[in-house]
């Protein structure tokens, strides 16, 4: 598994989308592509930020399949500890969860 450590989003979360979509999305697609799977770790949100990583996750897990993605936001070992959960959990996809 992957780990793409999503970084430069505005507080804004229409703004946040926009600068994934533009700057991150093709990165990650290449990736799920080449058949590896990918969990990406973004930075702690409020709750505005929900919805767009809930659809985008959930949009790239249907497009790619068989191929898992999840998105993990937080920080520190928490985030490790999500990671190595997933790792052995060929399951889950296309969640976003929030450590």
């Amino acid at each position: 598994m992957k780990r793409i450590a999503v970084d430069g989003l505005p507080d804004d979360p229409l703004a946040a989308a926009g600068v994934f979509h533009q700057h991150w999305l093709a990165h990650v697609e290449d990736i799920l592509a080449s058949e590896e799977d990918v969990m990406l770790a973004m930075p702690v949100a409020d709750h505005t930020h929900r919805e767009w990583r809930i659809a985008l996750v959930a949009g790239l897990a249907r497009k790619h399949a068989p191929r898992r993605i999840n998105m993990v936001a937080g920080e520190g070992g928490a985030v490790d500890a999500t990671e190595a959960y997933l790792a052995k959990a060929p399951g889950i996809t296309g969640q976003y969860l929030e450590t």
